[in-house]
């Protein structure tokens, strides 16, 4: 899977004053343009359709200070219809205009190209099982809330507690199959999953019950599922756990992610220092 990300890379950097397709990157990786955008923004840090536009930018300014082509030349030649586009773009990377770069012989920054590579550490391995579950709905409450990377998302935590000991105790009553419980389900993301996108946010059950008219249902597809369980300090465990779904566990199985909401069940400890975590994400087998 490495190997053929990395081909895709190369693709990315020989096409930079080309239009580039995610579906040619797609078909390159051997992979959906839904996985190859989760497993990069993951692998990578950002999403991938940012570090295009940050590539072709770095090539862009090495051009701008080079002064071969007028501004207007670079500019169409790396994919902005007008010279003001190019320029807001330019300086939102590099903090100073096209123009005021040429004449000053500004610094600019860089986006250096990336490659990837598996770091065999065997220090640890992931507890996973598949399932196949028929269509089934999550039963609960549902807000709109921006995505946190790190730490604990103080909008779904405000959204928590603002339903109620009762409203919780009622929606927990519902749950009548796997994953037990209440559950954490995060849909609709943005495919970037950049910081600060927002997605769907349920706090609720996986249940067949009719649902109350004050509950929300979302109804999910039947499909197969990746489920993986790991345990450690809150929240920081659980945030790693989705890491390394796709750092390291994709990478070396014959899966990839398919459209679908992610579901978490945590358990917490009485001080909620530590968790016990279990993450549902929907997979297909690929072809080896």
């Amino acid at each position: 899977m490495l190997e053929r990300l990395n081909q895709a890379m190369e693709h990315i950097e020989h096409h930079l004053d080309q239009r580039i397709e995610v579906s040619d990157l797609a078909r390159i990786a051997v992979t959906s343009e839904y996985h190859l955008r989760r497993l990069f923004s993951a692998l990578a840090g950002i999403p991938l359709s940012h570090y295009i536009r940050r590539r072709r930018l770095t090539v862009a300014g090495a051009e701008v200070l080079a002064g071969q082509r007028t501004l207007l030349e670079v500019a169409v030649r790396y994919g902005y219809t007008s010279g003001e586009a190019f320029a807001r773009a330019f300086r939102a990377m590099h903090g100073v205009g096209p123009g005021e770069a040429r004449r000053a012989g500004a610094s600019l920054q860089s986006q250096p190209r990336m490659s990837f590579r598996l770091i065999v550490e065997g220090s640890s391995s992931m507890r996973y099982r598949i399932v196949e579950k028929e269509e089934f709905q999550v039963v609960g409450k549902k807000a709109r809330v921006p995505l946190v990377h790190e730490g604990v998302n103080p909008h779904i935590a405000a959204f928590i507690r603002g339903l109620g000991q009762e409203t919780l105790q009622r929606i927990q009553s519902l749950s009548d199959q796997e994953p037990e419980g209440i559950v954490s389900v995060s849909d609709n993301l943005d495919g970037s999953r950049a910081e600060g996108t927002e997605l769907d946010y349920y706090h609720g059950v996986v249940s067949s019950a009719d649902v109350p008219e004050d509950l929300e249902a979302l109804t999910v597809p039947a499909g197969t599922w990746a489920v993986f369980e790991n345990s450690g300090t809150f929240p920081q465990a659980l945030q790693y756990l989705w890491r390394d779904v796709f750092t390291q566990w994709f990478p070396s199985n014959p899966y990839q992610g398919r459209p679908g909401p992610e579901i978490l069940r945590t358990r917490l400890s009485q001080d909620a220092a530590q968790a016990d975590a279990e993450l549902w994400i929907p997979v297909e087998r690929t072809a080896l």
